[in-house]
């Protein structure tokens, strides 16, 4: 029998792909919506100007979505194509792990289990400022429901064997 975190990352395992099939005006609503509201405080002390009138490309590669994102006057914006300067790859559990903070970004980049191409110098920027983001920013259930979640992913990566 799943306990209740193993049942919920299943959930997600099949849920998390019909993202790919959702209609991108509705993705970039959301995205851009929640965005902004989650991060008005970052946004406003001009957190995110390394991302001003420069795209990031974030691709969720297993997930099949890719999102590209810039900053215009505090705001955060979500387009389908740009032309972007950088890009940051990888599965959804390794961005999980990331937003969750169950694994160091340093750790995530080095073992290139999220990957950066282009503008290295942006990538890093970025990387340090998801690093640095207040986690209190957050409202609590959903910082309880990432720290949850992530702590699901890390413990079945602890429990895999090593390849080898």
């Amino acid at each position: 029998m799943l306990n209740p975190r193993e049942h919920f990352l299943k959930v997600g395992e099949r849920l998390l792909p019909l993202a790919a099939h959702t209609p991108f005006a509705l993705q970039r609503l959301a995205l851009e919506r929640s965005l902004n509201q989650l991060f008005a405080e970052p946004l406003a002390d001009e957190a995110f100007e390394a991302l001003e009138g420069r795209w990031l490309r974030l691709e969720v590669a297993d997930l099949k979505l890719t999102w590209c994102l810039t900053c215009e006057r505090q705001r955060l914006r979500v387009a389908k194509q740009a032309p972007v300067a950088v890009t940051i790859r990888g599965n959804w559990r390794e961005f999980l792990l990331l937003a969750s903070r169950q694994e160091d970004p340093d750790t995530l980049f080095f073992r290139r289990r999220l990957v950066i191409e282009g503008d290295t110098e942006l990538g890093l920027a970025i990387k340090n400022l998801i690093d640095s983001l207040d986690p209190d920013l957050l409202p609590p259930w959903l910082w309880a429901l990432l720290q949850r979640a992530g702590a699901g992913v890390a413990e079945a990566g602890r429990a895999q064997p090593a390849p080898g």
